[in-house]
């Protein structure tokens, strides 16, 4: 039986960091606040940083299935490690279900992530339509609400 995550996740992938910060910025100033937000990314410089920024700590690191290492941080990726804290072996694709997403679009955000591109995901299903307009609107590819919850 497949593992659903009940919280809802609005997620898209940016084409890289700075791309990304313009959208975390649109995301900050339109009340969506920090502890709903999470970034995954390749490891890279561009990518800790933004981390530190956004966050005010050090992103974890991880050896993904399917993207090499990344760095991460953010409510997604406790809902992405689920009860089996598989994450890691599984990657985007064998995880994405449990918030709401179909295996094709867990396939598509790992390439693109894989692709040097920033994931970026907003958990507050009372506000997932405007994350999801701001998302689109700064960038954000493939920017989707998983909104598959009890359903994969």
């Amino acid at each position: 039986m497949t593992e659903v995550e009940t919280r809802r996740f609005t997620v898209g992938v940016f084409q890289d960091a700075a791309w990304a910060a313009k959208g975390l910025d649109a995301l900050k100033q339109a009340g969506l606040t920090k502890e709903s937000l999470t970034i995954l990314a390749k490891e890279s410089p561009e990518a800790s940083l933004l981390i530190e920024k956004t966050f005010g700590a050090a992103g974890e690191r991880m050896e993904l299935a399917g993207i090499g290492v990344v760095v991460m941080w953010g409510p997604l990726v406790e809902a992405l490690q689920g009860g089996k804290r598989d994450l890691a072996t599984q990657g985007l694709s064998g995880t994405m279900r449990r918030i709401g997403f179909q295996s094709h679009d867990g396939r598509i955000f790992e390439t693109l992530t894989a692709r040097g591109g920033v994931l970026v995901a907003i958990h507050s299903e009372p506000r997932a339509a405007d994350a999801l307009a701001i998302l689109h609107s700064y960038g954000g590819g493939n920017a989707a609400i998983g909104a598959w919850t009890g359903r994969v």
